[in-house]
């Protein structure tokens, strides 16, 4: 099979960087609510700081997040433990219910999520960010992506917000926006980890191995991803 047009490769690679962004206005609504002057204050006291409607909007109509909420950077000298208010849907997508993860320090189960990389590049840098594919053992135990982007009150990080989106509904979602199947490709994490594949012979987490045929990559805009065309093997994608 001759290269894909370049027309071709920049469809499927300003279809997927729709989708995130899809997702990241979910994140951006949720951003919105945590900054609201009645709500901020919380990041200072302990409170609460998002509304009881937040929630609702991962039982919105099309939507592809299935746990969304915020996590707050912890602030030892002033006695504030680490914390969060996050929501999930269960596995049959009506019902919510708050994520709550074993945050204390002195039991074997500690999940200090401030070493995680969807809370702790978007400390550093300021920026937002993508991580996955991964398997959410502190929660439901999906196959996801997970999609932050920092939050600042006054100049100083007091946390991310963010959404987690299961692997196979991006793919469907993404997919199902393309309708004319595309050539052979896989999404990659900056780790060379699979994200998506329409290749038979490549399954999502895997590592690219190095050296692995390819017609030509571009980055995905407002992604840490690079989609990859691959050599057609004649195989139908999935």
């Amino acid at each position: 099979m001759s290269r894909p047009a370049g027309d071709e490769t920049a469809r499927v690679g300003g279809a997927v960087a729709e989708v995130v962004e899809r997702v990241f206005a979910t994140v951006a609504a949720v951003r919105e609510a945590a900054l609201r002057p009645v709500a901020r204050q919380g990041f200072a006291t302990g409170a609460s700081v998002l509304a009881d409607d937040v929630p609702d909007l991962l039982l919105e109509r099309g939507q592809l997040a299935v746990g969304l909420g915020l996590v707050v950077a912890p602030r030892p000298e002033r006695r504030l433990p680490l914390r969060l208010e996050w929501w999930q849907l269960d596995q049959g997508g009506s019902r919510l219910r708050t994520l709550e993860p074993d945050l204390r320090p002195t039991s074997m189960g500690y999940y200090d999520y401030t070493s995680s990389a969807w809370f702790d590049v978007p400390r550093r840098t300021g920026r937002r960010h993508v991580v996955g594919p991964y398997v959410d053992v502190h929660g439901t135990g999906r196959y996801l992506l997970t999609l932050t982007e920092p939050v600042e009150v006054d100049g100083e990080f007091v946390g991310v917000v963010g959404a987690d989106v299961p692997v196979r509904r991006f793919e469907t979602h993404l997919l199902h926006g393309l309708g004319r199947p595309p050539a052979p490709f896989l999404l990659l994490n900056e780790e060379d980890r699979v994200v998506l594949s329409t290749d038979p012979r490549r399954l999502v987490g895997e590592l690219l191995p190095p050296g692995a045929p390819a017609l030509g990559a571009v980055e995905v805009r407002g992604t840490p991803w690079r989609l990859v065309v691959v050599e057609d093997t004649g195989v139908p994608a999935r």
